[in-house]
C-alpha cells in the first residue's frame, strides 16, 4: 500500500514538476534577510558567485548530454502520463539511470549556494530526495512494466543517480545541438536571470541601497538578447527541428 500510494503521489509530482520547485524559493526570504557577504569581502563574494554559476552551469551540460542525444518521445517534457518508446541505455544513460535528475539537482543547487546558508543547504538536500525519489519510483514501475527484463537488466547495473564508474556507450544517433538549444534555452536564461536577480537583492541587502553590478547586468542582457532570438526561431521557423528527436 505504501508503494502504491507514493506512486500516486509521483504521478502528480510528475505532472507539476515543472513548477512546484519554485516554491521553494519562498524559503530564500529568510535566507535574505540575513545576507552577508562571504568572509565580509566583496572579492570573496565575488568568487563564491562564479562557483555558484559554474554548479549550475555543470547541470545545464550534464542536461545537454542527455538531450543531445535522445531519440523521439524520451526525456521529454510531457507532464500527463509516462512515454517512453524506447529504453535509453546508452550516453549518460550507461552511467546513470536519471542524468536528467542529477542535472536538475546541479542547476537548482546554484542559487541555494549563493546564499551560503547551511540550514537551506540541508532544506534542499532533504526536499530534492523526498520529491525526486516519488517520481523515480513512478517512472521505474512504468518502464519495468514496458520493457521487463531488458529493464530491469539494465537497472541492476546502473545507478539511480551518481556514477560508480565512467564506462561511456557511445549512442548510435548523432549529438544534435539544435535539439539542445531547442530544449535547454529557457534553463540557461533561467539560470542567469535567477542569479542576477539574486545578486541585486543580496546588494541590496548588504549596502541598504540599489547596486548595480556591471558583471551580473552584461550577463543579464546578453542572456536575455540569446532568449529572444532563439526563441523567436523556435516559434516561428523550422530551422531548430531535428527528425527523429524530442
Amino acid at each position: 500500500m505504501l508503494n502504491k500510494e507514493m506512486q500516486s503521489q509521483g504521478r502528480w509530482l510528475f505532472r507539476w514538476r515543472s513548477y512546484l520547485p519554485i516554491l521553494f524559493f519562498v524559503l530564500f526570504i529568510p535566507a535574505f534577510w540575513v545576507f552577508q557577504h562571504p568572509l565580509g569581502s566583496h572579492t570573496a563574494d565575488l568568487i563564491w558567485e562564479g562557483f555558484c554559476l559554474l554548479t549550475g552551469g555543470a547541470g545545464l551540460l550534464i542536461r545537454c548530454l542527455v538531450i543531445g542525444y535522445a531519440p523521439k518521445n524520451t526525456s521529454g517534457r510531457n507532464t500527463h502520463k509516462q512515454i517512453a518508446e524506447t529504453l535509453n541505455t546508452t550516453g549518460m544513460y550507461s552511467l546513470i539511470r536519471n542524468p536528467l535528475y542529477l542535472g536538475n539537482f546541479f542547476m537548482w543547487l546554484a542559487p541555494v549556494l549563493f546564499l551560503h546558508h547551511w540550514w537551506l543547504f540541508a532544506v534542499y538536500i532533504l526536499a530534492f530526495i523526498l520529491y525526486y525519489e516519488r517520481i523515480i519510483i513512478t517512472e521505474e514501475h512504468f518502464l519495468a512494466d514496458k520493457f521487463g527484463e531488458t529493464y530491469t537488466n539494465w537497472a541492476a547495473r546502473t545507478p539511480m543517480m551518481f556514477p560508480k564508474h565512467f564506462r561511456w556507450q557511445q549512442p548510435e544517433i548523432p549529438f544534435s545541438w539544435k535539439t539542445i538549444i531547442r530544449r535547454e534555452y529557457h534553463g540557461f536564461y533561467g539560470l542567469i536571470a535567477a542569479m542576477t536577480v539574486m545578486e541585486q537583492v543580496g546588494e541590496l541587502v548588504v549596502h541598504r541601497t540599489i547596486v548595480i553590478d556591471p558583471i551580473w547586468t552584461c550577463f543579464f542582457c546578453i542572456s536575455t538578447i540569446i532568449y529572444l532570438i532563439v526563441r523567436f526561431i523556435a516559434k516561428c521557423t523550422n530551422i531548430l527541428h531535428v527528425e527523429g528527436r524530442p
